[in-house]
């Protein structure tokens, strides 16, 4: 299988809340994630983050992903995902009661591969605008 179709596997897993239960087959069990947000700050490995977008399900029960676009870059092992996280606060589990406000956010994963599983994850996400459209900042 190839990354790109390993990358789509995995992406989907992750955006529909699976967990590190249903993303693992993808990805290297010691891999790694960064993202430069405080929203997933102290979030180092791929295991977590994935654990925490399932946990992000709570709050936002609706969640849905919009895909734009995914592309490969075999000379570098990775592939780029850049999609739109559509939700409404309705649950409980955020740092406020539920908001009822909705979020479209932008957001963009580059997933680095080693022997056709992920070994690397990074997560460009702009957080603070997110929290804002939900009413939580």
């Amino acid at each position: 299988m190839s990354n790109l179709d390993q990358a789509r596997r995995f992406f989907d897993a992750c955006e529909t809340g699976k967990g590190w239960e249903g993303c693992k087959a993808w990805c290297h069990p010691d891999a790694t994630f960064d993202s430069q947000t405080a929203a997933l700050a102290g979030i180092n490995t791929l295991e977590a983050y994935c654990n925490w977008m399932q946990n992000l399900f709570t709050p936002l029960p609706d969640a849905r992903y919009e895909l734009k676009f995914m592309g490969e870059d075999a000379d570098r092992d990775s592939v780029a995902a850049y999609a739109v996280i559509h939700a409404t606060q309705s649950g409980p589990g955020g740092p406020v009661p539920p908001t009822g406000r909705t979020i479209a956010a932008d957001y963009v994963y580059n997933m680095v591969f080693d022997g056709g599983r992920i070994r690397h994850m990074t997560k460009i996400w702009n957080d603070a605008h997110s929290m804002q459209q939900m009413g939580w900042s």
